[in-house]
């Protein structure tokens, strides 16, 4: 199993979401951003299975909302990064960087 402060692909999309976005997203607006960017539609399962393990790493924060009538009561669930803690990212995007460099163009755009 990897160390817990290493992230997949899939975490640092999620993570580059949330700092994009501020303070005001919830699962479906992420969710969305997420497709508009990489043409990607997360499940919601898999995008709360995602948002729960980078709250477990310590590397994003949730707090609720005020439950609303349009959702039947329930409140919605924010999500932010942690302040000075997008140094797990910035690791993982400087390990993409060392790995690109040098290979050809890929389709014809260099890295």
């Amino acid at each position: 199993m990897p160390p817990a402060n290493t992230l997949g692909g899939f975490e640092q999309i999620v993570l580059l979401v949330i700092l994009r976005a501020g303070e005001n997203w919830y699962r479906v607006t992420i969710g969305a951003d997420i497709t508009a960017c990489t043409d990607r539609e997360p499940s919601p399962g898999a995008l709360y299975t995602t948002l729960d393990r980078l709250e477990e790493k310590g590397l994003v924060r949730s707090r609720l909302g005020d439950p609303t009538p349009q959702r039947g009561g329930r409140a919605k669930r924010f999500f932010t990064v942690k302040p000075g803690d997008v140094q797990a990212l910035t690791r993982a995007q400087r390990a993409y960087q060392r790995l690109l460099s040098g290979l050809e163009p890929l389709g014809g755009v260099r890295a």
